[in-house]
């Protein structure tokens, strides 16, 4: 199990936003130079956030901003909107346990409700961390 490079990809795109917007216009190049990523993966992810409703993104001269204060935007509102899970769950359960096997017959009663919580608490702690977070402690480093 893995989270995709998305979320980290989104974080540092709204991370540039804040932290830089107000001295340069922010586009998917210039995005893409900050991530070392090709720009049409910035576009794709930049088309998820603004579907999300976090990013306003102007063509031409405007660039891209954030929809409300970076405080209010969450770890987990950015996981939601470019990480898509499979069915809202975390984990993929594995398809055809042998229901012969004792083990294979009840391996859903013994781990779904603990995969449940784990994927809770993950999520519960990704809504303690905002945007603000981050842009503060890379304004430290400059």
């Amino acid at each position: 199990m893995q989270i995709s490079s998305r979320f980290t990809i989104a974080i540092h795109i709204l991370a540039c936003v804040e932290t830089l917007g107000e001295d340069y216009k922010i586009t998917s190049d210039f995005l893409a130079s900050s991530i070392q990523v090709n720009p049409v993966v910035v576009r794709k992810i930049l088309s998820q956030l603004k579907r999300a409703g976090l990013i306003q993104v102007t063509r031409g001269t405007g660039g891209t901003r954030v929809t409300r204060p970076v405080s209010e935007i969450t770890f987990y509102d950015v996981y939601e909107a470019v990480d898509l899970l499979e069915e809202g769950a975390l984990f993929h359960f594995h398809e055809n346990p042998n229901p012969c096997c004792p083990v294979g017959k009840n391996i859903h009663k013994a781990l779904d409700d603990k995969l449940i919580c784990i994927q809770k608490a993950m999520e519960n702690e990704m809504k303690q961390y905002t945007i603000a977070d981050v842009a503060g402690q890379i304004r430290q480093c400059m």
